[in-house]
């Protein structure tokens, strides 16, 4: 793996380019212009530095052509159209680890879901990986996922990740080109745990962003993240994925970081809803998309079908989409009749 490639400029797909860098050369792909010079002739993005040896394309043929090894870095909702573009010129040899932490609504508007236009069943709703095997003949997939906070990993701080895979030479292949000194990466062949801990981790870092930014401070932080732990094994396992999955970095790593401190998007959406900022200012407002935001709409439409009691998800769903009041939410969420501490091993 001489040279390897990464679809999306965004800051983790730039971080994931900083990171490969050390290793390998690096064949970034955007369909904007003006990042091809920033990044190929300034060597900069995000007032960042960044090494000769990455490159920027507009040409994604390229990109399939010169990297056997692809990292695909695209919100959820753009990722199907993403791989529809890039399928053409992909063949079985080739592998790609995505770092997408969403879901793929199989076509089903969520808007419509919200109003009670639509309904969505488990079928309809895909992982990023379901979704590459779907539209391309690639068979080697993996998921980059767990505590990884890009500001902390372009600033050089030491950090951890986990590459799943069902394949045991793309999670070696995935330590190879990522691995330093200063970031370390663990393997799992449970794929669909580790992606449905990546995924469903951001809609309560929403939760304890709201609880911040209404001035609460970090014991109540911890029972939500605790209870979120049993949430997110009910919903999982009614997915398919393991239980011990929402134990390691994927689950219980990503969620500490990324539930803790205002460095994550997710997060800071949940601290302005929670200091009373109305929704559409925060959207207008950012860059790039948080992904609990579409995840908690379908992780509730996903409670209804199973039949499971998750009140934290509802909670966040009606204070995001509802204007539910906040106060009386957390009343509600201190008086719901939990029977055990631990009650989903």
């Amino acid at each position: 793996m001489k040279k390897v490639g990464v679809i999306g400029t965004g800051k983790f797909g730039t971080t994931i380019a900083k990171l490969l860098s050390e290793n390998v050369e690096v064949l970034m792909y955007s369909r904007r212009e003006e990042l091809l010079e920033a990044i190929n002739v300034n060597h900069k993005h995000y007032d960042l530095d960044l090494s000769e040896k990455i490159v920027c394309t507009n040409e994604i043929n390229r990109l399939a052509e010169e990297c056997d090894l692809i990292f695909p870095v695209v919100p959820s909702k753009n990722f199907r159209k993403m791989m529809k573009s890039l399928s053409p010129f992909l063949k079985p040899h080739h592998i790609l680890i995505q770092c997408t932490k969403g879901l793929d609504s199989g076509g089903i508007d969520l808007d419509a879901v919200r109003e009670g236009k639509s309904k969505m069943r488990p079928k309809d709703v895909k992982t990023m990986t379901e979704v590459i095997l779907e539209e391309s003949v690639v068979v080697r997939v993996g998921c980059l996922s767990g505590p990884n906070l890009s500001g902390e990993i372009m600033a050089g701080e030491p950090a951890a990740t986990v590459i799943a895979s069902r394949f045991n030479e793309v999670t070696e292949i995935g330590k190879k080109v990522l691995q330093s000194d200063i970031f370390r990466v663990y393997g799992t062949s449970d794929l669909k745990g580790a992606e449905w801990g990546g995924v469903l981790k951001n809609c309560y870092a929403i939760g304890s962003g709201i609880i911040f930014g209404m001035g609460f401070g970090y014991n109540l932080r911890a029972v939500l993240i605790t209870r979120a732990i049993s949430e997110m094994v009910r919903l999982g396992h009614a997915m398919g994925s393991s239980k011990k999955a929402f134990f390691g970095m994927a689950g219980i790593g990503d969620m500490i970081a990324t539930a803790s401190v205002n460095k994550s998007r997710n997060f800071s959406v949940g601290e302005r809803l929670g200091k009373g900022e109305k929704l559409d200012d925060i959207l207008n407002s950012m860059s790039e998309p948080a992904e609990g935001l579409r995840t908690v709409i379908i992780a509730r439409e996903l409670s209804k079908h199973f039949g499971l009691h998750l009140p934290i998800v509802d909670i966040i769903y009606r204070i995001i989409y509802n204007d539910f009041d906040k106060q009386k939410a957390m009343v509600y969420l201190m008086n719901y009749p939990y029977t055990e501490d631990v009650d989903f091993m």
